[in-house]
């Protein structure tokens, strides 16, 4: 148990009816999961408003409740505290009532459209072979040193990201690398949180569904370098135009990593191939079992926040030469007949483009490059074309299928990426509603030495259609295809 008001601290608070002495046992933002002396806190979602289940919340027990506008009625002996902000109420509170763990270790915000993941969990990867105690909290899973728990969000709402920061501070964790998306930082999950460093991967075209417009997408991610204090350092991918933008207003310490411009970090690709890259990194040189020039950003991020975290530059050299791929990132098989199946997480423009355009230049172009992709359904429905133009016009042949179409159709899903193929390479494409038969016919058509790409879904296991989530795994499927053509 603990005091009301002392989980208030920092929280703008407008007014306060009952008293603040208080004892509290948990917090909740769920009517559903509020029980005796708990204290609820009333969010404005997309899907409902909280403030519409105070009186739920107050038969289930709460003794405090938390809420931008104050019922009409106030109920006896109830404690109501009238904030600017719920969003940002909750994720203070969330902090003081764990303790402020995020104080208690270094923590390393990644931000960006492409890169969060295999960033973050390679640097989580590099820190523990270095021998530290280290957590990640991505969208692929959350760990704590050596346990591993599900991830639900690429950032967990405020509770959920306190809670673990409490658990690592128990288990002597000394670094902690966070995907830091878009959402959650409009969704305030990230106030409250000591942040030691930021690092800036790109931006390109995803989430215009929850986002206005691209400028307001921007500016929400570049909130958080904003926010970073003077003692913390910003690490930004100067080619790309926006990293300039990212940096224009932050209090950190400000270094820059690229490859086609001057940067505190630079690199240049040496070979580029599929069992790895060489580089020359600023003054050294490095292989890499990653693959493709947008890894050559993500190498160079990895390698500028393990150095300015404080690791050896030889060490940090010889610990990236021995780091793996992420689980559906560039993840790459051979199958016996020499057909190379490649599943990969891009999901958007820029990501497909960059995945297609790393294989044309590894290839011979003497094999054809089928690509397999769709787009999931109830997101941004103006990148749809963009990707259907991307896989049309960089690729062999292209089947056009379902990814996740939770309440959508996946035929009028398939329709809008259709539109964006051009006249010239309608007789590419073929269109397979169902994903696995779409994988499946991949496997049919590809001959020795072909390449198969599988795009959109990645590391995920499941597909979701109505509501519900089936097992659904690209590179099982497409490994056990290959398996049944060679007998």
């Amino acid at each position: 148990m603990v005091a009301l008001k002392d989980i208030l601290y920092k929280v703008n608070i407008n007014a306060v009816v009952g008293s603040t002495s208080i004892a509290i046992n948990e917090i909740h933002f769920d009517s559903r999961t509020v029980s005796g002396n708990d204290v609820f806190v009333a969010i404005k979602g997309e899907q409902s408003d909280g403030h519409d289940f105070i009186e739920k919340a107050i038969d289930q027990g709460a003794i405090a409740i938390i809420c931008e506008s104050l019922p009409d009625m106030l109920e006896d002996g109830i404690t109501y505290v009238e904030v600017e902000n719920s969003s940002s109420a909750l994720a203070y509170m969330a902090s003081n009532f764990y303790g402020a763990p995020s104080e208690n270790l270094r923590l390393v915000g990644v931000t960006g459209t492409n890169g969060k993941t295999t960033v973050s969990t390679l640097l989580y990867q590099l820190f523990m072979k270095a021998g530290y105690k280290v957590g990640l909290l991505s969208t692929v899973k959350i760990m704590v040193n050596t346990t591993e728990y599900k991830a639900t969000h690429t950032t967990p709402e405020s509770l959920t990201i306190n809670r673990y920061l409490k658990l690592m501070n128990d288990e002597g964790v000394e670094f902690c690398f966070m995907e830091v998306s878009s959402h959650g930082i409009h969704q305030k999950r990230t106030e409250g949180l000591k942040f030691e460093g930021g690092i800036f991967t790109n931006l390109s075209h995803d989430h215009l569904d929850y986002h206005s417009s691209f400028a307001e997408y921007r500016d929400v991610k570049k909130s958080f370098f904003d926010e970073l204090p003077k003692q913390a350092f910003s690490l930004i991918n100067s080619d790309d135009k926006n990293g300039l933008v990212m940096m224009q207003n932050t209090r950190s310490k400000k270094y820059t990593y690229a490859l086609k411009t001057y940067a505190d970090y630079q690199a240049q690709i040496l070979e580029n191939e599929f069992s790895g890259l060489l580089l020359k990194l600023n003054d050294s040189e490095l292989w890499t079992r990653l693959i493709g020039s947008f890894n050559a950003y993500n190498v160079l991020a990895i390698y500028g926040a393990a150095e300015l975290l404080g690791l050896e530059k030889v060490e940090i050299l010889r610990l990236i030469s021995e780091l793996e791929s992420v689980s559906g990132r560039f993840q790459y098989l051979i199958s016996e007949d020499n057909i190379t199946a490649i599943v990969d997480y891009a999901h958007t423009p820029d990501a497909l483009k960059n995945v297609l355009e790393t294989i044309n230049s590894i290839r011979t172009k003497n094999e054809s490059l089928i690509t397999v992709v769709g787009c999931g359904g109830d997101r941004d429905k103006t990148k749809r074309p963009k990707m259907g133009h991307i896989a049309s016009a960089l690729s062999d042949k292209v089947i056009f299928t379902s990814d996740n179409p939770r309440t959508e159709n996946p035929e009028t899903i398939i329709q809008n990426i259709e539109a964006g193929v051009e006249p010239q390479n309608f007789k590419k494409i073929v269109s397979i509603t169902d994903r696995k038969q779409a994988i499946k016919t991949a496997c049919q058509m590809a001959n020795s030495n072909d390449i198969i790409l599988i795009a959109g879904k990645g590391h995920e296991t499941y597909q979701e259609i109505n509501g519900e989530r089936f097992d659904f795994d690209d590179y099982k499927i497409v490994d056990e295809f290959l398996k049944q053509l060679q007998k």
